[in-house]
């Protein structure tokens, strides 16, 4: 039974490290796109940037989960941010007042969650979970 257990795990294992990388390659391939497009326009807008920043942070969160084998909730929400503001940016004049209002008030609920998130992570860790802004606190008190 153990074995089979062992199995499972490497297998699972396995097909994580396998869509992680498909993500990552997917990921370069479209900053690569979004790049290309931008020399053949030879114009560099506010959208494009932020596009690249949530190419950027989904990077960063396949790099950090591979370094650590933890993924933060916080990657998810900061992209959602990111991908909200670009929206409202990108279709501003189409929207009316209440939809404006609706997606700026998402990113606000966004940034209060991520607020909330960090301050229980740094206040009330995990057991064994010493982070170096929990490490930065506790020297703080000494």
């Amino acid at each position: 039974m153990q074995n089979i257990k062992q199995f499972n795990q490497r297998l699972l294992a396995l097909v994580e490290n396998i869509g992680l990388l498909v993500i990552a390659i997917a990921t370069v391939f479209a900053m690569a796109n979004e790049t290309l497009t931008m020399v053949r326009a030879m114009q560099v807008t506010l959208t494009d940037l932020l596009l690249l920043f949530l190419f950027l942070e989904v990077l960063a969160m396949v790099g950090l989960y591979y370094h650590s084998g933890k993924l933060p909730v916080r990657f998810p929400l900061y992209i959602a941010m990111v991908a909200l503001a670009r929206y409202l940016i990108l279709d501003m004049k189409a929207m009316d007042n209440w939809r404006m209002l609706a997606v700026t008030a998402s990113i606000l609920l966004l940034t209060m969650a991520v607020f909330l998130i960090r301050y229980g992570h740094v206040h009330f860790p995990y057991p064994g979970d010493e982070t170096p802004d929990r490490r930065h606190i506790n020297r703080s008190k000494d």
